[in-house]
This record gives structure tokens, C-alpha cells and sequence, in this order.
């Protein structure tokens, strides 16, 4: 039951990061509001969907995901697939380099950016449980 608690927060985590950076990625664009000003509520939307879908398969596959990088790589590739498959495609901006274009770009660079961070979050949190486990121990 660790792992599903521990994923449901690790899915909203990313789907609260990738909505901020998208909201920032919008506006140091300086793209104009209507369908940009929401763009930001449109992701978190979309990575509830993904966080959904992901939970159903960290609960099929309760015993292989254990850690949170192995769960924020699920969630990644999962959203990198949903991106592929909406046609959002970032080599547009080689072709037609506008702001709009770029936030194409971004959204798979956030992405990679998020993973990172969740990375980083892996390692800090495997040194704390390996500090508890070795006291415990002693």
C-alpha cells in the first residue's frame, strides 16, 4: 500500500511542476492570453489524466514500482507519449522559429527538466531512508 500512496504523490507532484513551468514557460514567452492564458490549466488536466492512467499501472504493477524515480520515469514517458501522439511536435521551430513554436520545444524540455528534479528528489530521499535504515540497525 507504500507504493500507491507514494505514487499518488509523486503524480501530483509532477502534475503541480509541469502546470508551473508551463506557466512560466507561457509567459516569458509573452504569448497572448485566450487559449495561452489557460494553456497552464490545460496540462494540469492532461497529467491528471496521465496520473491516472499511471496509477492504475503502478497498482497492476505494485512490486516493480517501488522507488520514485522508477514512477516519475513512468509518468514521463507516458506524458512524452501523450505529446507525440497529440501531434505536438517540437522540430517545428527549425522550420517556423516563432514563440508559439517554441513552447513546443519547452513542453518536452520541461519535461526532461522535471525528471531531473525528480531525480535529484530520488537521491536525497534514498540517502534519508538509508540514514534511518542504518540507525535502526545500530
Amino acid at each position: 500500500m507504500k507504493n500507491i500512496f507514494l505514487s499518488l504523490m509523486v503524480f501530483v507532484v509532477i502534475s503541480l511542476l509541469h502546470m508551473q513551468f508551463t506557466g512560466w514557460a507561457v509567459r516569458y514567452l509573452g504569448l497572448p492570453g485566450g487559449v495561452y492564458g489557460i494553456y497552464s490549466i490545460l496540462i494540469l488536466a492532461f497529467c491528471s489524466v496521465i496520473a491516472a492512467i499511471g496509477l492504475v499501472t503502478v497498482i497492476i504493477f505494485r512490486k516493480h514500482y517501488y522507488s520514485i524515480l522508477r514512477i516519475a520515469i513512468l509518468f514521463e514517458i507516458i506524458y512524452l507519449l501523450f505529446l507525440f501522439f497529440s501531434r505536438i511536435n517540437p522540430f517545428v521551430y527549425l522550420s517556423d522559429p516563432n514563440n508559439e513554436n517554441l513552447l513546443k520545444v519547452f513542453m518536452y524540455g520541461i519535461g526532461l527538466a522535471i525528471l531531473f528534479i525528480m531525480y535529484l528528489i530520488h537521491l536525497v530521499y534514498s540517502k534519508i531512508i538509508l540514514s534511518q535504515k542504518t540507525n535502526i540497525d545500530q
